[in-house]
């Protein structure tokens, strides 16, 4: 291996841990804002930033105050959404009734 080959790799593999570094960062204050009531996972998942694309869906969920894992299971069972769907991954449809539900179910829990 050449040194303008080892240069580049160690450029790239320093690009792609900033790059996950940021991404852990912004992904943990979201979740910190979920938590603090500053927006609701149903505005997330109805407005996905590029670096929440790779983030599942029971993560947003369980963001939530009085979330957890189980709410978070039984929410998506109902909906036939399995828990490791990614919000990336998800359709406009399918957005849009996550975002329906959890609005009907904050509404009937206030």
């Amino acid at each position: 291996m050449d040194f303008a080959a080892t240069v580049s790799d160690s450029s790239q593999r320093l690009w792609a841990l900033d790059r996950a570094n940021r991404v852990r960062s912004a992904r943990a204050q979201l979740k910190q804002r979920i938590a603090a009531g500053e927006v609701t996972a149903a505005e997330v998942i109805l407005a996905p930033r590029r670096e929440i694309e790779g983030m599942s869906i029971a993560a947003v969920l369980v963001s939530q105050r009085l979330w957890g894992e189980r709410r978070s299971r039984e929410f998506l069972a109902g909906l036939g959404m399995p828990e490791s769907k990614t919000v990336g991954s998800m359709t406009e449809r399918q957005r849009i009734a996550v975002a329906a539900a959890l609005t009907r179910t904050r509404a009937s829990s206030s």
